[in-house]
């Protein structure tokens, strides 16, 4: 943790430090040269104040604001900057192309994450999606899904203008069933109080179901006394609960329909370290007939790996987590780096994963991983290609 504060205290003092000696120092007037230092000095201190657990919804705001707009594009002008002067030392005028490339490229980022952070990470879209499994039965066929995953609702504050349009959306689907897939707070159950009146008005005719994620164990925060998280835990089930949502902890439950069923699974958050891992699959799979259609609702995709693709014939699995880093542009994003399988549909052996890259973030920010409603709509059949 010390290690990481001090790698990223550099990569916010680095860039700042290139910049005042090699362009402003010496060459503007001393109150721009005060005011140049003033975003980093507040992202510092509001970066200071949070580790020593104060959240205020404005001071997350403003650091994460200043973070994406303004220290993030000055790294990306100081990299392409000294590039430009390290080829220049080969290359005549080079050094000066960097440093109109960087500036280029530096607005170019700090225009993309201001709509990201003011408007990015409301803009809500619906995604279709059909999975089609041979072992499906007749009854199901067509079948519709809405997965909700990693709504964060602590990072909208008291504002309820988001969710209360998402629970609109998803009601307007006429979905047969509806699934949340994890983290529905960041770090407290008291985030929940300003829409206590708004979630519960998600309906389907079949259930509402979840699961609980990392987040939702109420272990990123500071407590004053041991049983803090415990206590928190505790109060998140059972709001969702009350909520009429049917908490799957290590369990599961026939869906019928006609004369035909599947089984839905639900098991705690299944991680790898650092995160949580107090699911139980042998224990949520202990009723479930050996020969039914599974759907298994499990927050962390690297679940799938681990075990379920290696010690099960589960057909679907439906997962969160990733929020594909909250950032994408064209097919990439950099939770390709940490995680094999973070959004879209996946097959293996017969067997498919689904990742939904949520609806909500940890932090006010989205860009081109825009939050989403699935709609997934169940095909008996054979799967086509991915």
């Amino acid at each position: 943790m010390i290690l990481f504060l001090i790698c990223f205290i550099l990569l916010l003092l680095l860039p700042d430090l290139y910049i005042w000696f090699s362009f402003v120092r010496g060459t503007a007037p001393l109150l721009w040269s005060i005011a140049y230092w003033i975003p980093t000095t507040l992202a510092l201190s509001t970066m200071g104040l949070w580790l020593a657990g104060s959240h205020p919804d404005w001071m997350i705001r403003l650091f994460f604001g200043l973070l994406l707009c303004v220290s993030v594009p000055k790294l990306v002008f100081a990299v392409i900057s000294l590039t430009g002067r390290g080829i220049g030392l080969a290359v005549p005028h080079a050094a000066t192309v960097g440093h109109a490339a960087g500036i280029l490229a530096a607005a170019v980022v700090c225009v993309a994450f201001f709509y990201g952070f003011t408007r990015g990470w409301k803009r809500l879209e619906t995604k279709e999606i059909e999975i089609a499994s041979a072992d499906l039965p007749a009854a199901f066929d067509g079948y519709r899904i809405v997965q909700l995953s990693d709504l964060h609702v602590g990072t909208f504050g008291s504002d309820t203008t988001y969710l209360r349009q998402l629970v609109e959306q998803v009601n307007a689907l006429h979905p047969d069933m509806i699934v949340f897939t994890g983290d529905l707070v960041n770090d407290s159950a008291e985030e929940l109080d300003p829409y206590l009146e708004i979630l519960p008005r998600l309906s389907a005719p079949d259930g509402v179901f979840s699961i609980l994620g990392n987040h939702d164990y109420c272990t990123y925060r500071h407590y004053d006394t041991a049983d803090g998280a415990a206590r928190n835990l505790a109060e998140v089930k059972r709001r969702q609960r009350n909520f009429g949502w049917d908490l799957l902890l290590n369990e599961s439950r026939i869906v019928r329909l006609g004369g035909d069923s599947i089984a839905l699974i639900g098991v705690e958050n299944d991680g790898r370290p650092p995160f949580p891992s107090r699911g139980d699959l042998p224990r949520a799979m202990r009723e479930v007939p050996e020969n039914a259609f599974k759907i298994l609702l499990s927050h962390d995709p690297t679940h799938w790996r681990r075990e379920v693709l290696p010690r099960t014939d589960i057909q679907l699995m439906l997962a969160g987590h990733t929020h594909a880093m909250q950032l994408m542009i064209g097919d990439f994003s950099p939770a390709g780096w940490s995680y094999p399988e973070w959004g879209g549909i996946y097959r293996e052996n017969g067997q498919t994963l689904f990742v939904s890259i949520g609806a909500g973030g940890t932090v006010p920010f989205r860009f081109g991983a825009w939050p989403e409603i699935d709609v997934i709509t169940l095909r008996r059949g054979l799967p086509q290609k991915p």
